[in-house]
């Protein structure tokens, strides 16, 4: 479970394509700092699991079901990535709950610069919308984000300046792909109350 809080700007050391996954190489000295195999960090909000750490870098697997649902497929050699360790029990919750499983991709779809901050719009795939509220929480490659206007197909972020310079949403561009992650509470309240995950009623 992570909070969607960056701890880590990193940096993708090297990509090996596999038969149907791929291994990542990656570097990030703060979030490798104890690790050891089988734990768990969340790469742009993707959670893998740490095969080997050396020297700052730690090795992952990622499966060809991953690769197919978010946008890891499109990283390579020296991309910048955002980092999170798993939340430590006890600890404060700075963001909301995060499981580090991606529920679509979405694209930047337009960045209007302000004086203070950044608004960011971004267009979102089929079935996520309903999911997506004004004021509501929604991860965006791993960052924990309150929505400002929630669309029919898309939803707008404002980002701080500290959001800008310490994680990859200040250098994407329009048109790039980003991972999402909705509330799991929406999903789960939406399952109990019946519904068939198309708005109707089973």
């Amino acid at each position: 479970m992570f909070t969607g809080i960056v701890e880590e700007l990193g940096e993708v050391v090297s990509v090996e394509e596999l038969t149907d996954a791929s291994r990542f190489r990656l570097r990030g000295p703060l979030v490798t700092e104890g690790a050891k195999h089988g734990d768990s960090i969340a790469v742009n909000g993707v959670c893998l699991t740490v095969v080997e750490t050396e020297n700052g870098e730690f090795t992952a697997d990622v499966m060809a079901e991953t690769l197919k649902r978010s946008s890891l497929g499109a990283l390579e050699k020296g991309s910048r990535v955002n980092l999170e360790r798993p939340m430590a029990l006890g600890g404060r919750l700075g963001g909301h709950l995060v499981q580090g499983h991606v529920d679509g991709t979405g694209t930047i779809a337009e960045r209007t610069p302000g004086e203070h901050w950044e608004i960011v719009k971004i267009a979102l795939p089929d079935g996520l919308a309903r999911y997506v509220v004004e004021k509501g929480s929604i991860t965006v490659d791993g960052v924990s984000l309150t929505v400002v206007e929630a669309g029919a197909d898309y939803f707008t972020i404002s980002l701080i300046p500290t959001t800008l310079d310490l994680t990859t949403l200040g250098i994407k561009q329009v048109g790039d792909p980003v991972n999402l992650e909705v509330d799991v509470l929406a999903k789960y309240v939406e399952r109990l109350l019946g519904h068939d995950g198309a708005g109707a009623a089973r």
